[in-house]
């Protein structure tokens, strides 16, 4: 039976990919901010299949708890498989006027996830895995999002780093790199044809595991618009409105 912690588990994206793992009958640790939101989560997971489902709530800002989490999720055996799908969608006019906005933004999307998943790493077996929802943001800064672009970035350099290093104890790191997704997190935002659903979302990060991927775009496409963004000449990019 395969053992699931999912950090940040009452997010949209999380949450299908949460109950994909119950219908394989997966025993499932959930963790994240709103107990009552969590609770009822793990309730809709039990009713499609999970094992268990235990719960702990967690703010990936409070770094102390990180290790009561991680100690709770390993009490009763190893995980195999650790998704991170913590994070916020900052306003980047807001955090242009506050340096302490900025710092708190960049602290909730990368260094908050980076000081967990040192934690998580210690503990990882041959065969496990883990997968991180970084972004597309991460590739190029841009005016439109760079304080979150940034943070995302540093996540994604860290992951890399990580999985080279861990790739020697048979365990895998996933970088997931989703482009726009429609969520409660993006309601404000005019939808078009590059957007994506929560559930195809959720479906590519379980693939993505299983096959033990590096890094992936989902959608795929969001690979070739990232390489193309990625080779505009920085004379070119400064005059575009992105």
């Amino acid at each position: 039976m395969q053992k699931v912690l999912i950090v940040g588990a009452t997010s949209a994206i999380a949450e299908q990919a949460a109950r994909l793992y119950a219908a394989r009958g997966a025993s499932l640790v959930l963790t994240g901010r709103q107990a009552e939101r969590l609770q009822a989560v793990a309730a809709d997971l039990k009713l499609r299949g999970a094992a268990v489902v235990d719960t702990a709530v967690l703010d990936i800002d409070d770094l102390p708890a990180h290790a009561r989490v991680v100690e709770q999720a390993w009490k009763a055996g190893a995980v195999d498989v650790v998704l991170v799908a913590a994070g916020t969608l900052p306003d980047q006019a807001a955090c242009e006027a506050s340096v302490m906005l900025t710092v708190k933004e960049f602290n909730t999307n990368g260094l908050s996830v980076i000081a967990l998943l040192t934690l998580v790493a210690q503990r990882m077996q041959a065969g496990g895995a883990i997968a991180v929802i970084s972004s597309v943001a991460g590739d190029r800064g841009r005016q439109s999002n760079y304080v979150y672009g940034s943070a995302k970035a540093a996540l994604s350099a860290f992951l890399s780093g990580l999985r080279q290093r861990l790739a020697k104890s048979g365990v895998a790191v996933v970088t997931i790199k989703p482009g726009f997704v429609d969520t409660p997190m993006t309601r404000a935002f005019k939808k078009g044809a590059l957007w994506a659903s929560p559930q195809a979302v959720g479906r590519g990060i379980v693939r993505a595991v299983d096959r033990r991927r590096d890094v992936v775009y989902l959608p795929w496409f969001w690979w070739g618009i990232m390489f193309i963004i990625n080779h505009v000449p920085e004379a070119i990019f400064k005059r575009a409105k992105l």
